[in-house]
């Protein structure tokens, strides 16, 4: 497929999403089973304008004076993808694929300034989360928000118990990867422009071989900061397809002992075969059902809730999520944290430490919510962040990550991330 057809399928598609409200992954797959003539590249190239699209809906429909999906994709063309309206009807031309030529007033209004536009337009979220977002970073929260309007990075995890990351870069070595910042045994490889592909790592034999997992950094830093050490006895309480389970099994050597859980079966079922293909031998799978974990109250040493959230700190991932989001399902995400810390405080022991991590850059769902639990639970008090990044990466905590409440925020401006939170506790001795 030329680029005519490829911006005429984009459209397509986001019409089907906007009029069958369903997820863009789905709609994606249901054009290429329908669009079997279309290739890999096709498919991918087509994937990143739709993503693209919905990554820039407000500002782009800012420019256009509307949000449809033909104006959204001609943006795109333009403003992102560095095409000229003189050049796409050139393209256009004769091509019976192609969309209907730009006209002079789209033209006009895709070579418009942003300048001016409101913040949360600038920011490219829904207007009601600008007080939430300005009260999280302050004076360059516009900024922040902006920066999760790119496209993400491919990261991976080496598995110690398996490999080294050196092997894995070998492994991968035709995808020019490179090593994380952060995340020591982490590896890049950047986004790539236009029609880039991502590298289909999954299919190398390193991943096949259990060497390396895919993991965001972010996830890598906060899995880190849980802390686990070798011989320990671990809660994951929200384990769900059990990411943070393997990082935490390579933390403690395969020693001790991690009880994988997750309150929706479904959720869990790919952790049988992750496990088995990391060499996972210290996780013990605990399926939901009456009285699952009872025998585990007050004797764990860490308990880890990556709780269940609005998942806004992977907006450059899943933008479609950012317009579905609602105060409603906000606070539905609010009280089932609130639930999740009261129940993983029962299984803590005396001096054990309580992780607590969202996907979220939402102030009600990270500090708002520890400072509610810490008022209901006097007898728990914070721990030190900066202490847990220190022994956890050999360096001190980068200014700017800590939070007011005491927890640590990554975004994609701050650590090149998705936008994760983080924030440990235990017990008051005595």
């Amino acid at each position: 497929m030329r680029l005519p057809g490829r911006l005429a399928a984009a459209i397509e598609i986001l019409a089907d999403v906007e009029q069958r409200r369903r997820p863009v992954s789905e709609a994606l797959k249901a054009w290429g089973l329908n669009n079997r003539f279309a290739g890999a590249g096709d498919r991918a190239a087509i994937g990143n304008l739709v993503y693209d699209a919905l990554r820039h809906r407000a500002s782009f429909a800012h420019l256009m004076g509307t949000d449809d999906p033909r104006a959204l994709v001609l943006a795109v063309a333009v403003r992102e993808w560095g095409e000229t309206p003189a050049a796409l009807n050139d393209a256009f031309a004769g091509d019976s694929h192609a969309p209907a030529p730009v006209t002079d007033a789209e033209a006009a209004a895709l070579a418009g300034p942003l300048e001016g536009a409101p913040a949360h337009v600038a920011a490219d979220v829904p207007k009601w989360l600008a007080p939430s977002l300005e009260r999280a970073f302050g004076a360059t929260w516009v900024e922040e928000l902006a920066a999760m309007t790119g496209r993400p990075s491919l990261d991976l995890r080496t598995n110690l118990l398996k490999s080294t990351p050196e092997r894995v870069m070998k492994s991968l070595a035709r995808f020019s990867p490179t090593p994380t910042t952060i995340a020591p045994w982490g590896i890049t490889m950047p986004a790539g422009l236009r029609d880039a592909r991502t590298p289909n790592v999954t299919t190398d034999e390193g991943y096949q071989k259990g060497w390396f997992e895919v993991q965001d950094q972010g996830s890598q830093i906060v899995s880190a900061l849980a802390g686990a050490q070798p011989g320990e006895q671990v809660l994951d309480l929200c384990a769900g397809a059990g990411g943070k389970t393997l990082a935490l099994a390579a933390a403690m050597g395969n020693t001790g002992q991690i009880f994988a859980y997750d309150a929706d079966r479904a959720r869990l079922a790919p952790i049988y075969d992750r496990l088995k293909r990391n060499g996972v031998r210290n996780a013990q799978v605990r399926a939901p059902g009456d009285g699952a974990l009872h025998d585990l109250a007050g004797r764990m040493d860490r308990v880890v809730i990556d709780a269940p959230c609005t998942g806004t700190g992977t907006w450059r991932r899943r933008p479609d999520t950012k317009w579905k989001l609602t105060p409603e399902l906000l606070a539905q995400r609010q009280a089932e944290q609130a639930a999740l810390l009261a129940e993983g405080l029962s299984y803590l022991g005396p001096r054990g430490t309580l992780v607590y991590i969202t996907c979220s850059i939402l102030p009600e769902e990270n500090d708002d919510q520890i400072a509610a639990f810490l008022a209901a639970h006097p007898d728990v008090k914070s721990r030190p962040i900066d202490a847990a990044w220190h022994h956890a990466f050999g360096v001190d905590l980068p200014d700017g990550l800590r939070t007011p409440g005491g927890g640590i925020c990554l975004t994609p401006l701050r650590t090149g991330t998705d936008g994760f939170y983080c924030h440990l506790l235990g017990r008051n001795p005595g």
